[in-house]
């Protein structure tokens, strides 16, 4: 089950600037002084949830939040996107907006997608330096029976309006599509999307980057709550042993929401990660 996130800062739309990437809006903010660290979100999230970290480190970085389009105060794409088409405007926003030698970079969740793609192109990657990956979403999980069961009865139950032809099979499959057996089936993410933000978020999750990790050199500290249900820690055990120079730390009594459960741990260790001399 998804945890509920309690947010404990908003962004004012005074904080509100907003980048064009061939077209589509994005909301972003920046706040702090120092060597700039963008933080990404992670999926069905905002800058708003980032926020507090951004609080208690804006003394030692310039901090840049973004909120991906379909999040936050970003409008939807003009149609769905991939992890790909995300990185594409990240990589543009680094480029454009941060306009630095360097910048370190913090994700949660979604954002590791994001991340573990910036960090496997040629170009940018010369650009990130450090990197906190908390609660990183990405890698192949390990299912259950509950989880092949709704999947293969929902391949049972398109599986007579496929053989027609269209218009019958497209209005056969959004008629099954409205039922109620239909929508107990998918999960709680997918359930609460429609339009572009449905086709995005399946396009996403069915993209696994395991095959990513052992070719990225960066350093990269893991901080993970033990009790993450979203992203297990045998996940993060994962990303630990096939990154090249991978660190995990573990923080008890925390969730997949690690910095928002133990915020003073969570920031003292990336305070000592990112200023080890301070």
């Amino acid at each position: 089950m998804k945890q509920k996130i309690e947010i404990p800062y908003s962004l004012s739309s005074m904080d509100l600037q907003n980048f064009v990437f061939e077209g589509t809006q994005t909301a972003w903010y920046k706040m702090g002084s120092g060597k700039p660290l963008l933080i990404l979100h992670g999926w069905g999230s905002s800058s708003a949830v980032m926020k507090p970290i951004a609080e208690k480190l804006k003394d030692i970085r310039t901090c840049y939040l973004i909120d991906f389009p379909g999040f936050g105060q970003s409008p939807e794409p003009p149609a769905a996107w991939d992890v790909d088409r995300y990185t594409d405007l990240t990589e543009a926003f680094i480029h454009q907006i941060i306009e630095a030698d360097s910048v370190d970079v913090l994700v949660h969740s979604y954002g590791n997608r994001v991340l573990l793609k910036l960090l496997s192109r040629s170009e940018i990657k010369q650009k990130i330096d450090k990197v906190i990956i908390t609660g990183g979403a990405g890698l192949k999980p390990k299912r259950s029976m509950k989880y092949y069961f709704r999947k293969y009865t929902a391949k049972l139950l398109k599986a007579p309006f496929l053989i027609l032809p269209n218009p019958l099979r497209d209005k056969g499959l959004n008629s099954l599509r409205r039922t109620k057996l239909w929508k107990m089936l998918g999960s709680s993410d997918y359930k609460q999307l429609s339009g572009v933000m449905r086709e995005t978020f399946v396009k996403s999750v069915t993209e696994y980057l395991d095959d990513l990790l052992p070719q990225i050199e960066h350093e990269a500290l893991l901080v993970w709550g033990k009790n993450d249900t979203a992203t297990p820690l045998d996940q993060a055990y994962r990303m630990d042993k096939r990154l090249k120079n991978g660190v995990l730390v573990e923080i008890e009594n925390a969730g997949h929401y690690a910095f928002l459960d133990q915020p003073q741990q969570f920031t003292a260790i990336c305070r000592a990660y990112l200023n080890p001399d301070s």
